[in-house]
């Protein structure tokens, strides 16, 4: 059941909204940065024409609805994600929730059944989940080993231009840096296949002997190509994984200009404080932004058999947001081996995020997390309410967060380009052809 009551097609007028003042114009929202406020917006020919104080559109005139308070939000931005990964659970499980397993799991998968009907279809399957729940930038990571990098990096492309104007769909590699070691010119083919896509360069990151050597060839080649990078980050409870400290060093040394992200980022929050605090201002220095991923990563890290978890495996995002660094949150996998559940519905990783990660109390302009911090750093202008922007939003029956987040399931619509989005969430037995 959705809010309005009705599917909007045309021009109207928004009335007594509530959004996120620092989603909003200064004009709108004033120095209320962390508040919440009343607004009323009005669309005209699928963009946002006006944003004003609540009152300050006329009423008389044209199509007309009283949000009554029902709280309104951008298109979200979902900065971490594993298209090409979704939905194999059924398939391939994870027999004892284990990184470990998940990783052999995956692994005996991709080998097994990763053709480009089965990585399109899941892909697909994937970005309708995101496109119904409301989000309009997704970063995918692409498993990039060969020959899977041959098969996926083509679907990807198809996959972009197919969904644009719906979906801003970004892609990254992503292999492990030792790879570096095992396959002379591994780097060069890679990079060649990431720039034909208009895609970023990334790695998973491990303490090698030759760590520092990769990281520095990796930086030349983005900074050759003018690339981004995406590297995925320490996700352990070793507090000896250090390598966000050495890519923060090497960013610095490579006076790279380009924009970083480092995902997980765990083991730092099982380090000495001395060490930790060293590794952050490095990071706030080398201009680093960070995405945690807090449904996978409380699913995966500390988990033993017969034994309850002892902490949350998240990173030290507060620690960083003091030191000015970027910080978002994201889905990252969906119903594989690395994390069995998830939808790819920002607004539940906003809820679980904000229990997980203690974003209340008070909760402030979090919400930036999945809307104009992560937007920023894919480069993106979405996840941000403004005159002249395309009308794209979700619009809630809550009021407030105290109503939003105990119930993210709750009533939406989900407007694109000022209509509404009349597609249903895929049906899992869409996907049974693959499960067998």
């Amino acid at each position: 059941m959705g809010v309005l009551g009705q599917n909007l097609t045309g021009d109207v007028r928004l009335l007594n909204g509530t959004a996120p003042a620092c989603l909003l114009p200064k004009e709108v929202s004033g120095a209320a940065v962390g508040d919440l406020v009343r607004i009323d917006l009005e669309i005209v020919g699928g963009r946002i024409a006006r944003i004003a104080p609540a009152a300050g559109v006329p009423a008389e005139g044209g199509a007309v609805i009283d949000l009554d308070g029902g709280m309104i939000l951008p298109t979200l931005v979902d900065m971490h994600t594993h298209l090409d990964k979704g939905h194999i659970w059924p398939r391939k499980s994870n027999p004892d929730g284990t990184f470990m397993s998940a990783l052999k799991a995956v692994g005996e998968d991709r080998l097994e059944n990763w053709s480009a009907e089965d990585v399109r279809a899941r892909m697909e399957f994937g970005l309708q989940c995101a496109y119904v729940h409301g989000t309009g930038v997704v970063r995918t990571h692409i498993d990039s080993l060969p020959p899977q990098d041959e098969i996926t990096w083509p679907v990807f492309k198809e996959l972009k231009q197919a969904w644009k104007g719906r979906i801003d769909l970004q892609g990254s590699c992503l292999f492990g840096i030792d790879r570096l070691d095992l396959e002379d010119g591994y780097l060069d083919r890679i990079v060649d296949r990431v720039v034909d896509a208009g895609g970023i360069l990334g790695s998973v990151t491990y303490m090698i002997p030759r760590l520092d050597e990769h990281l520095d060839a990796i930086f030349k080649q983005a900074a050759d190509k003018g690339l981004d990078l995406d590297f995925h980050v320490d996700e352990t409870a070793d507090p000896a994984a250090r390598t966000l400290h050495h890519i923060a060093k090497a960013a610095i040394r490579n006076r790279f200009e380009g924009k970083i992200v480092c995902g997980h980022c765990c083991s730092i929050a099982r380090q000495d404080p001395v060490e930790a605090d060293e590794t952050l201002d490095l990071v706030a220095e080398a201009g680093i932004g960070v995405v945690s991923l807090p449904m996978c990563n409380m699913y995966l890290q500390d988990r033993h058999v017969g034994r309850t978890p002892r902490w949350r495996g998240v990173t030290l995002i507060h620690e960083m947001v003091e030191r000015g660094i970027p910080v978002a949150v994201a889905s990252d996998n969906t119903r594989d081996p690395f994390y069995a559940y998830g939808d790819l519905d920002l607004i539940e990783v906003y809820a679980q995020a904000t229990r997980i990660l203690h974003f209340d109390h008070p909760i402030a302009d979090w919400i930036k997390t999945v809307s104009t911090s992560a937007a920023d750093m894919l480069r993106s202008d979405a996840g941000r309410l403004k005159e002249g922007a395309a009308a794209d939003m979700i619009l809630f029956r809550a009021r407030d967060w105290s109503e939003l987040l105990p119930r993210p399931q709750g009533p939406r619509d989900v407007l694109r380009q000022g209509k509404t989005v009349t597609e249903e969430l895929p049906d899992y037995r869409m996907l049974d052809g693959l499960m067998q």
